[in-house]
């Protein structure tokens, strides 16, 4: 089997564009990225194009929009994926195959998404969509609903843990603040997340705005490059382990404490990676809300169930701690572009893997794991990476 390497990436800042349009940013995306991998466009066997299109703008037919930059990639297959949330990860784990199977060497996977462009009901309609419609979306249940649920079992069962979602975001947003790239650049500190307020309106109880992550435009892709190509390569990024689980659609059918879908591909990934939580040296998780991170340190088997808490008071997760969470400030404060999401964090963990992250970089991080999530933990995807030179 034929292994891929990243060889390449670029990442544009994420925020509310009126001026960018999905075209030019997956457009500029694709140019930046082949330049950083110091490829030529003609160099692309295949194209893998995440992008959730869900109504937020009237482009649904978008996997040729690279060549419109890139004249090379000309007459290269060219695939559209969307697997909700995860669609970034899934356009990814698509180019790794065509590279595993050996129909591709090189392959380009940009994701990307304009969501500004519309009203905030619109967004949160065409989000609702991605959940179980039939009991779900039609029930008027948006997903703030649907994380609010998360928060309503984890308290009942756990005691009231507002505070704890509080430290969790104003973590996010002073990591946040230190990235460049993030749509959300300022820290609000614990006072303000934890306080409900004018700015910070309950949105779906008990879940305030500061609990939610962003509505915005962004874009960010990878090239890959099958391993035994990769000599000349300037930098390269392995997967030490992937792992992919999907689980019932219907919430109904779940237990929403077990968070069982991201704890499996946590142990599947950890487990093909021959390696322990403890080997990690941080990890960029999908938190939509602040309850997804905290029951994403449960389902890491970071904490005990009901113990999260634990982890931001005694600083495990902060950007110094044992194992940094979201430094780059995570969904909550870099966004949430959903199509972009997945390959987002996969570039971060590049950037932490080659030194490259600047004011959000982990000293010496040697092993980074990701997690990006489809829907109320549907599509549960875990990489683990680390630097190949």
């Amino acid at each position: 089997m034929h292994h891929s390497h990243i060889i390449g990436w670029s990442h544009l800042p994420f925020g509310k564009f009126d001026d960018l349009s999905l075209e030019s940013m997956v457009g500029r995306a694709t140019s930046e990225a082949l330049q950083h991998a110091g490829i030529e466009a003609s160099e692309v066997d295949a194209v893998f194009i995440g992008f959730g299109g869900m109504g937020f703008v009237p482009e649904n037919f978008i996997s040729s929009y690279p060549l419109q930059a890139e004249p090379g990639l000309r007459w290269a297959p060219a695939t559209r994926v969307e697997n909700a949330c995860a669609t970034g990860t899934a356009a990814l784990y698509q180019g790794m195959a065509a590279i595993e199977s050996g129909r591709a060497r090189t392959v380009l996977v940009v994701g990307a998404e304009k969501m500004t462009g519309v009203s905030g009901d619109a967004v949160t309609q065409g989000l609702a969509n991605a959940s179980y419609v039939a009991e779900e979306a039609s029930a008027g249940l948006s997903f703030p609903g649907i994380f609010a649920r998360f928060a309503q079992a984890y308290f009942e069962r756990y005691g009231d843990h507002s505070a704890t979602l509080a430290r969790i975001a104003a973590k996010n947003h002073a990591n946040g603040a230190r990235n460049p790239l993030a749509h959300l650049r300022r820290d609000f500190g614990f006072e303000f997340c934890n306080t409900v307020s004018d700015k910070n309106p309950i949105v779906a109880a008990p879940l305030r705005k500061t609990d939610c992550s962003l509505v915005s435009d962004g874009a960010a892709a990878l090239v890959l490059r099958a391993a035994d190509q990769t000599g000349s390569a300037r930098q390269a990024v392995r997967f030490r382990a992937t792992a992919q689980v999907n689980d019932y659609l219907p919430m109904s059918r779940r237990n929403f404490l077990e968070f069982e879908g991201p704890r499996r591909a946590w142990q599947q990934a950890l487990q093909g990676a021959g390696a322990q939580l403890s080997d990690l040296s941080l990890a960029e998780v999908h938190e939509c809300f602040t309850i997804a991170e905290l029951l994403t340190y449960e389902a890491m088997g970071l904490s005990a169930p009901g113990q999260g808490a634990r982890l931001l008071e005694d600083g495990t997760v902060m950007a110094d701690g044992r194992l940094p969470i979201n430094p780059s400030g995570g969904l909550k404060a870099k966004g949430h572009p959903i199509g972009a999401t997945g390959v987002s964090m996969h570039v971060m963990a590049c950037m932490q893997l080659t030194n490259t992250a600047g004011g959000i970089q982990v000293p010496g991080a040697d092993l980074v794991g990701v997690f990006n999530m489809g829907g109320s933990a549907v599509v549960s995807c875990v990489s683990i990476l680390e630097a190949a030179r």
